[in-house]
């Protein structure tokens, strides 16, 4: 799983993974994505926009595309994209292109009817091929879905407050669930960035054995 990961921009990636490209909730200008293969899978995470683009899936998905989200997100997309779209609920696994996608609840805790995210509306994402494992958050708190994930090689988590967790909750669900591999993403905060360096000195602090990897999600 070497070198499979692409940060585009705070909730966008491409995973080149044995040859498939997969997107995650692409968003933004058209130079990030330049040179870029084409999408063969690409996930959704949540209503909001800096996960749904729907100018940028229009240009992006082509023949082969096929697009996972959940139906909240599938809701807002327009026709033209409907025979690509798959709509998947918290808890639903399928199997696409050789790899299983499992939705993983991704909601605010406490729960409430006034939380940035509701819980059964936006989903994070386990994929899985070749007996390796990738997680994707997606907008959530450290919920017991989350704490509860095995076997987890690479760990992708949000960390921005008010929307998300803070750095100390992150490292609690983190040191919880123990992937090989987290790289904070999605770090943006109305006031600036987490502190994703205090991040990886808590992780490592807890444990050790767990990498902590930065990259940049921010270019300029």
């Amino acid at each position: 799983m070497k070198n499979i990961v692409d940060p585009i921009s705070h909730a966008s990636m491409i995973l080149n993974w044995s040859g498939i490209a997969i997107y995650t909730d692409p968003v933004g200008e058209t130079k990030l994505f330049l040179g870029k293969p084409d999408p063969d899978i690409i996930l959704l995470t949540d209503i909001h926009e800096d996960h749904l683009d729907i100018a940028r899936l229009k240009v992006l998905a082509v023949e082969k595309t096929i697009i996972v989200a959940p139906k909240a997100v599938a809701d807002l997309l327009p026709d033209e994209l409907g025979p690509k779209i798959f709509v998947m609920k918290n808890g639903e696994k399928t199997d696409r292109l050789g790899f299983s996608i499992e939705a993983i609840p991704a909601y605010n805790i406490p729960e409430s009817d006034k939380a940035f995210h509701t819980k059964g509306r936006g989903n994070g994402y386990v994929l899985e091929k070749d007996g390796k494992r990738v997680y994707i958050s997606g907008d959530t708190s450290g919920t017991p879905e989350m704490k509860n994930l095995q076997n987890i090689d690479l760990a992708f988590v949000a960390m921005n407050l008010p929307y998300t967790m803070g750095i100390e909750e992150a490292t609690e669900v983190v040191l919880a669930f123990k992937p090989k591999k987290v790289y904070p993403y999605h770090y943006r905060t109305p006031n600036g960035f987490s502190d994703v360096a205090k991040f990886k000195t808590l992780v490592n602090t807890g444990n050790p054995a767990i990498e902590v990897v930065q990259l940049d999600w921010y270019p300029k």
